[in-house]
């Protein structure tokens, strides 16, 4: 097949399809979207629709499907869904006067980071698309925007292509932007992931950009304008609802990684992937989606500053105590639609007359909610009220112009208040009367006629008629009646008089329908000009409903305003993890305190499986989290420092999609909380070198716990199982062992779920495993092997050294000298070379591992 043997309008196809070779191009073909060639194979398929076949001229028939243009909504949402570009293709020129093929073009490229509305695009979810680019410093810069919102915000990323896609992951960015260079470097790791990467390197900025670009820093710019041309190229319309990208410095927020934020389950639980049994399921009181929004973009970036931390915990105190107020606003805001994407619509010109009606209706929300802030009797209510603007012009305007109830769709007219224009009002008077008139026709010529069956009726080739039984044609004035159409049982006539005010009638409707288009466009465009003064409506109604969010769910759940010091000493007293408790739902929860002080700020805790251990420390790293959100907290009293950073490594999990066994992946978070904590960071570490032989993990344990303590000095929850650690409270300083209690009646283990001081005294490890229902020969074999284990243990257990090391090494030595053969005889030499104490827990857990590889290639 050729291009010269195709038909023309194949040809044309084919010129389309060459500019968006990545992408199913839907070609406008009268009330169908069809699709050609391989679009065609793999479009059918996906959207399960028949495939059919078109003539394509000498080449003989080509592979052909379609979606109907009114319902094609549901299937671009299903391609976009499942990563791939849908390229909408329109027919740009009437028809009836184009001569040969009519004229097509490309309106828009709908992908997965630019959907804006759609079943699967939730209210209370942003829909973003990324860009990023490398720095001069090799770091990663990530510019993100929500294109149905307008807002944006950058940041940095880390060094390698890891860090940034997980980041990109835990953002919910659907799709990256990056230059030529970096496609390959990240193209594995976004597959992996589900995110698209899409190719753009212009870096050209247009006119009057340099305002959305205005807050990045250097380095960051070129992926903020790199994202902009793509969205140009791709939407080909007005994207005037652009907010300025917002930079988030690293000192300002609260910054978690993505794995402490899987791990903490803040946005989406770990076991179902869903919102429920996460730290947003607990806090979403938010009556509006864009309330909805703010909240999770609070909790993906807590604050990290003092004052701005307590502008918001004071705000939700006020509207606590202040129930009335809190109780009315709470009311309106259920009457405010969502403005921001409305506003987004309106620059794109997709909104309809419906949905400026649910702008004006929110508009008229903002004045009454001014008034009710300004009643309060709390400054920082107040406050809030005077900043809220109630854009009275925009809300005037719509008031004007558009009807009470708009149809759901422009085209049949309805959505122009009457007496907003002259003219429209006499064409719909015209329209209006004329059919008044039709049906008096109809009634005055069944009298002079005495047929009572006769009717007017209207269709699309004569227009209006009149219908006569054939029984009734000979009591036809036939000097009046001119007939037009014959059919079985009636004949169908005009009259002068009919045809005449027809003509006014239609001619009235149509150009009715016209002028109302052209004032709907009009009005949409002035409501255009006000939308950065929308947008700041919205941030701040938004605000509001986060905040009286906060105090709804602290007013239920008995939360305490937490305070904060310029230290490092954290005091909670009686905290609790507050989405446990709420699953819970029946009081059982047994809260515990949490105290960490400039002098012992390293809890080492121990205690059997199943206690609490993870939960306890979980709770304390969401307490921080929810202060420094500007909520209250899970607990009686909660006294604070700010923390820059939270770091975890909590549960175990292979990452598949990385290739890295759980081990690794432990190794790898461990890793980024040791190289990048600062002394303000909180760590918390969950059974570390379980994945590993036991003298290894003990190892690493002892290693990081000195590293913490020595070299980084941060706030730090450690849990083991490795009771030998627990001496370490003798050699570091600010070491203080706890343990979660538990007692043991009958043989079997009962959980107290209450932290203590010290260190446990036994694991319970068989009486766990017996509540698990393990067969009873196993659970009765297990515990004689650990009697005997137990008789063969030293009587006094491994002693710290002077110089912080446990006599572990000790035993490792001694046990390689004893068993080493032939090429590794010199491994004493070489542990007795080992610096331990500038050794980082990786470089501890390297040669341990080659040391063990080693042993292995020798037959040990």
């Amino acid at each position: 097949m050729t291009v010269k043997t195709l038909t023309p309008m194949m040809r044309q196809y084919l010129e389309i399809k060459e500019d968006y070779k990545d992408a199913f191009l839907f070609f406008r073909l009268g009330d169908f979207y069809e699709m050609f060639f391989e679009d065609a194979l793999k479009a059918s398929q996906i959207l399960e629709i028949t495939l059919t076949a078109r003539d394509g001229g000498q080449s003989g028939k080509i592979p052909m499907c379609g979606v109907p243009y009114h319902s094609s909504a549901g299937y671009i949402e299903t391609l976009v869904r499942k990563g791939y570009k849908v390229a909408i293709c329109e027919q740009t020129e009437d028809p009836a006067l184009a001569k040969g093929i009519v004229r097509r073009e490309v309106i828009q490229l709908i992908t997965p980071g630019t959907l804006t509305e759609g079943r699967t695009v939730g209210e209370k979810s942003n829909v973003y698309i990324g860009s990023a680019g490398r720095t001069r410093k090799g770091e990663y810069a990530l510019v993100r925007i929500d294109l149905s919102t307008g807002e944006g915000t950058a940041t940095y990323a880390g060094h390698d292509p890891k860090s940034l896609i997980s980041e990109a992951e835990a953002l919910q960015i659907r799709e990256i932007v990056v230059p030529d260079e970096l496609y390959l470097d990240l193209h594995e790791q976004a597959q992996a992931r589900s995110i698209l990467l899409s190719i753009e390197n212009d870096e050209s900025e247009q006119e009057g950009e340099a305002v959305l670009t205005a807050a990045c820093p250097e380095p960051i710019r070129p992926s903020a304008v790199r994202l902009l041309r793509y969205l140009d190229r791709t939407q080909k319309r007005s994207l005037s609802h652009l907010r300025p990208v917002v930079y988030r410095e690293r000192k300002s927020v609260l910054s978690i990684d993505p794995n402490s934020r899987r791990n903490l389950e803040l946005v989406r639980s770990i076991r179902g992937g869903g919102e429920k049994g996460s730290l947003f399921w607990l806090l979403d009181e938010t009556v509006t989606a864009m309330g909805g929004r703010k909240l999770k973009q609070w909790i993906h970036e807590p604050l990290a500053e003092k004052r701005a931390i307590l502008d918001r915990t004071d705000a939700v105190e006020e509207l606590i105590g202040d129930f009335f107020v809190r109780g009315e606003i709470r009311e309106l805001l259920k009457g405010v639609y969502d403005i921001e994407r409305l506003a987004g619509k309106i620059a794109l010109g997709n909104a309809t007359g419906r949905e400026l009606a649910q702008l004006r209706r929110s508009l008229s929300q903002a004045g009454p909610i001014r008034s009710a802030l300004g009643s309060s009797g709390g400054d920082k209510l107040k406050g809030m009220g005077g900043a809220i603007d109630p854009c009275t012009a925009v809300l005037g305007i719509l008031e004007k112009s558009i009807t009470d109830d708009p149809p759901l769709s422009n085209k049949e007219g309805g959505v122009i208040r009457e007496g907003y224009h002259e003219r429209l009002d006499e064409l719909r008077d015209a329209s209006r009367n004329g059919k008044d008139w039709i049906a008096a026709l109809e009634a005055e010529e069944r009298r002079k006629t005495g047929i009572k069956s006769l009717k007017i009726g209207y269709n699309r080739v004569f227009g209006y008629y009149l219908e006569v039984t054939k029984s009734n044609v000979h009591l036809v004035d036939q000097e009046r009646y001119d007939r037009k159409q014959t059919l079985a049982n009636a004949e169908r006539y005009i009259t002068p008089e009919l045809k005449q005010k027809e003509a006014i009638i239609l001619n009235a409707e149509e150009e009715a329908l016209l002028l109302e288009a052209e004032l709907f466009q009009a009005v949409r465009e002035e409501v255009k000009q006000h939308i950065p003064q929308i947008q700041g409506l919205a941030d701040r109604l938004s605000t509001l409903d986060v905040l009286t969010a906060f105090a709804e769910v602290s007013e239920k759940y008995r939360f305490a305003k937490p305070a904060f010091h310029a230290g490092r000493k954290m005091k909670i007293t009686g905290g609790r993890h507050p989405v446990v408790e709420k699953m819970l739902d029946d009081g059982t929860y047994v809260p515990n305190d949490c105290i960490l002080d400039e002098g012992a700020n390293m809890l080492l805790i121990t205690g059997p499986n199943m206690s609490g251990k993870s939960t306890y420390m979980r709770q304390v790293a969401l307490t921080v989290i929810m202060a420094q959100i500007g909520c209250f907290v899970p607990a009686d009293h909660a006294e604070l420092p700010v923390t820059d950073q939270i770091f975890t490594r909590i549960g175990a999990a292979d990452d598949l999609a990385g290739g890295q066994s759980t081990f690794m992946v432990e190794m790898m978070e461990s890793r980024l909380a040791l190289a990048n904590a600062t002394p303000d960071s909180l760590l918390l570490f969950d059974e570390i070198g379980r994945g590993t032989s036991t003298y290894d993990g003990m190892a690493l344990a002892q290693a990081m716990m000195e590293y913490i303590h020595d070299e980084i000095g941060a706030n730090t929850l450690f849990s083991t199982h490795y009771h030998e650690l627990t001496g370490l409270s003798e050699t570091l300083g600010r070491l203080q062992n706890v343990h979660v209690a538990a007692a043991e009646q009958n043989g079997r283990v009962i959980f107290l779920h209450k932290v203590k001081e010290g260190a446990a005294d036994k694991s319970y490890g068989i009486q766990v495993a017996e509540l698990a229902g393990l067969p009873e020969s196993v659970i009765r074999r297990a515990d004689e092997l650990l009697g005997e284990f137990e008789a063969d243990r030293p009587a006094n257990p491994p002693q710290t050294e002077p110089a912080g090391q446990m006599s572990l090494f000790d035993e490792v030595e001694e046990e390689a000298v004893q068993n080493a053969k032939g090429p590794v005889s010199d491994l004493s030499d070489e542990i007795e070379r080992l610096d331990l104490l500038r050794m980082t827990p990786m470089d501890a857990f390297q040669w341990l591992h080659g040391m063990q590889e080693r042993l292995r290639q020798n037959g040990r």
